[in-house]
Formats: C-alpha cells, structure tokens, sequence
C-alpha cells in the first residue's frame, strides 16, 4: 500500500502589472513636441504682433524732387523686405516747409541739407548724398579767394534758392545792395551762357551732389572749349570751423574731367551733407531696424540721378553737427550684433515662451499624466501573500509552485528596477519579506521531506510478511503419481 499526498492545486500566477516606462516616454515625447509646436505658434504670433504695419510719415519736397524720389525707393525697399515699417509720403513745396513740418513733430523722417536749420529733435539714420562746393571762372581767370567774389557778380547753380543764403553767408555778405550780385542762375542755363559777356557773371558757385558731379559730361565738353577754371577754396578749413555743417572736401584729379583733366591735381574744397534724419523719441529698436535696411540696401536705394547712390553710416561722433540716433549708432558700432539686432526679440520670446510652456507641461506630467512607478515596499504585499500560503503546501511539488512564484516576484522586482517600472521605495522591507518567505519555504520543505521519510517507515511496518516461493513443496499425491 502506498500512501498519496493530496493533490497540488494549481497557483494562478499573479497578474504581471503593465510596463508604464513605454507609457511614460510616450508622454514625454507628446508633451515635447506639444511645448514646440506651442512655442513656435507663440513667436509666430509674437512676430506677426511686432510685425503690425508700423507708419512712418516721412516729409519730403516737390513729387520730382530728390528726396521725395528717395523716399519712394525706400518705401518700395521695405515692402518688399516684409519689414513692419511702412512709408507714407508727405508732399511739400520745398524741402524747408518739409524741415519745418518735421520741426512740428508732424513727421518722422525728413532729408535735410547740413546747411539747413536743423531741428533740435533731428537725429540723424544715415547720409545719403555729398554736395561738393564748385568755384568756377570763366576761361583761364584764376579766382585766388573767395574774398574776390565781393566785387563780382556770382551766379549760383543750385537745386534750390535756399543756396543763395548759403553761399552769401560763406562769403559773408550781409543783406544790403551787395547782396544782389549773388544770384540765382536761371533754370537749365549752361556754363557757356553763364560766362558769356553779355551774362555779366564773373564767376560761378555750383552746388551739386558729388555723385552726379562725376557723372556729368557737361564739364568736360565745356572743357574742351576752354569755358572754365575750376578754383580751390583755400580757405576749406577755416570755413568748416567756423560753419559746423560744411565739411571739408578733397576733389581728386580728374574728378569732372578725365580729357582734359579738370582738376589736374588734388583741389581743396567745401561741401555739405545731405542727411536721413529721424525724430529722437524714435525708439532705439526702431531707428536700428531701419538703419539697418537702409545700410543693407544701399544698391537699391540709390536714384538714376546719382542721388544717395553712396550712403554712409550716421556719424557717431560726439561733436557731429546732426548726432546719430542711439538705435542707428548701436547698430554701427557692433555690426556683429546685426542678425541679434534682427531677430533678438523673437528669440527672448521663444526662450520665454518654450520656458513657460515647457514648465506647464513638465507639472501636468509629474502631477496628473505621469505614470508613477510601483514601489518597491509594494510588492512585500505578494511576497507575503506567498508566504501566508506555504502552510497550505502539503506536497513538494506545491511548495516548488510557490518558490517559482516566489522567484518570479523577484526578477519582476529586478526587471522593474533596471527599466524603472519600479522604484527603490521600499527596498529594504522588500528584500526583508523576500528572504523571511523564501527561509520558511526551505524550512517546510525540509519539515515535508522528513514527514514523506517517517510515512514511507510506518508503511514498511503494517505490510504482511512475504514467502517465498522456493521454500514451497509441491507433494504430489499418488494419485498424481
């Protein structure tokens, strides 16, 4: 007779809890691209906010006059540059009504010449033009000074009647009957009519840009008949000290006159600038964002006429005649800050933004959305439970079931440690339960194998005793027999 221990019922594993680690990185990553997205909407929004259609009324002359030509030019430039600034052209009769309405804060941008009355609010974006002073003879006649011309009669050969008050002041004429020898040369007379006899002129004063000047073939066919001596202004120097807005000039060899070489050496003179100047409470970003497309489109500023064909930065200098706005002179002197000049806005939104928004999403997740890993001291709870049931195992076979449930509890816990499924909360307790658990599955075991030896003995003992075949005798009978 043998004896059979109960049968093992079988042990439902325990339900292997779902990795959230995938769960989680796909979170992060949706909230990643989110806070992107959100940021970009945001310095898009940023952009098209700083973007709005910023007016700018800029005062100008006469429709055909040079300035309001430039004017044009660059409301073209910076609508085809998409930048926020727009252009709206105010016509004047002059350019001195247009300085006056720029001095009334009716305007934000003007052009003025360095010989103008220059508002106390003027700061200047650029310069656009030269005007080079000519002091022309007739014939070979050399004019030694200006000093000369008080006895002549002096035609003046300007753009603008503004000029006659220019030249009479070099030459210090006051009002008086001396004063009407400066005249105004008529409009489009030639250097022949002018130093004819009958003209009466015994000298000429020709104000012209420096950019047309070179261009202007009149001087050397004029030339070639030997219509004009072109004179220095020995007194340059003096004359730019005593009046801040003429600049001193150097026209090199051959400026107006390649054949015949007029002049045929260096030849000192005086000039003035024509100057982009904006109102001061411009603000800096402004007047640097519009510096800076004035100096990057040079090229398609300039005009067919030669006019702001050579446009220089403002001048930085303290004792300028017209001071730089604080935004143009920000731009000059760190050229490498210009893409930070362009853009520095946007970025600090974005930064502010993509900070803000990526904050938002970091605490939905860690708050709400995350998926928290299990805690270590968690899983005591089915190790435990194991433990509860090893007194119910009364076959070998069903305290190896727990041990493998037991085993398998711990390399879940192993698992979940490395791919972070599980937190370190806890461990100690874990461990503690862990080997509590598997020391009373090893001491029932034993407790098992040595109940199966002592069943195994008392079995032997009630068993009847066994013969054995060979000590039987067979008798046979006689009748066998």
């Amino acid at each position: 007779m043998s004896s059979e221990g109960p049968t093992s019922s079988p042990i439902e594993p325990l339900p292997r809890r779902p990795k959230v680690i995938k769960t989680n990185q796909q979170q992060v990553f949706l909230y990643v691209v989110l806070t992107l997205l959100l940021s970009l909407a945001t310095v898009w929004g940023g952009r098209a906010l700083v973007h709005n259609s910023e007016t700018l009324t800029f005062a100008v002359g006469a429709p055909n006059s040079d300035e309001a030509l430039f004017a044009a030019k660059l409301a073209a430039v910076l609508k085809n540059n998409a930048s926020r600034f727009r252009v709206k052209i105010v016509n004047n009769a002059d350019n001195a009504k247009a300085i006056a309405q720029f001095d009334r804060k009716q305007a934000d941008l003007a052009v003025l010449r360095t010989d103008a009355k220059v508002p106390l609010r003027a700061r200047t974006i650029a310069i656009l033009e030269h005007d080079l002073v000519l002091l022309l003879g007739p014939g070979n006649k050399k004019i030694k000074s200006l000093a000369e011309l008080k006895k002549k009669k002096v035609a003046v050969v300007a753009e603008n009647e503004s000029s006659i008050a220019f030249v009479r002041s070099i030459l210090d004429i006051p009002d008086g009957p001396d004063a009407a020898k400066i005249q105004m040369a008529p409009q489009g007379a030639t250097l022949d009519k002018l130093f004819a006899p009958s003209s009466g002129f015994g000298a000429v004063i020709a104000i012209v840009h420096a950019s047309r000047a070179v261009r202007d073939k009149a001087y050397e066919q004029v030339a070639k008949r030997g219509g004009f001596t072109l004179n220095a202004i020995d007194e340059a120097k003096a004359l730019a000290r005593k009046f801040p807005g003429i600049s001193s000039e150097t026209l090199t060899a051959g400026t107006l006159s390649v054949s015949p070489e007029i002049p045929d050496d260096d030849l000192d003179t005086i000039g003035l600038e024509w100057l982009l100047v904006a109102q001061s409470r411009m603000s800096p970003t402004a007047a640097g964002d519009l510096a800076r497309i004035v100096y990057e489109n040079k090229s398609a500023l300039g005009l067919d006429s030669g006019f702001a064909t050579r446009i220089e930065p403002a001048s930085v200098e303290k004792d300028a005649y017209v001071m730089a706005h604080q935004g143009a002179a920000d731009y000059i002197n760190d050229d490498t800050k210009s893409f930070m000049d362009k853009y520095s806005d946007l970025m600090y939104l974005g930064a502010a933004a993509l900070s803000v928004i990526g904050s938002i999403f970091a605490a939905i997740y860690a708050k709400i959305t995350r998926i928290a890993p299990e805690k270590a001291g968690e899983l005591s709870t089915a190790v435990l439970d194991v433990g509860e049931r090893i007194e119910h195992a009364h076959s070998l076979d069903q305290l190896e079931c727990l041990q493998d449930e037991l085993e398998g509890i711990l390399r879940g816990a192993v698992i979940g440690l490395r791919d972070g499924t599980i937190s370190t909360d806890g461990l100690d307790t874990f461990k503690l339960g862990y080997e509590f658990v598997r020391d009373e599955i090893g001491m029932r075991r034993d407790y098992l194998k040595r109940h199966a030896g002592e069943g195994e003995k008392a079995t032997q003992d009630v068993a009847p005793p066994q013969h054995d075949e060979s000590n039987i005798v067979v008798v046979k009978t006689a009748q066998s027999a």
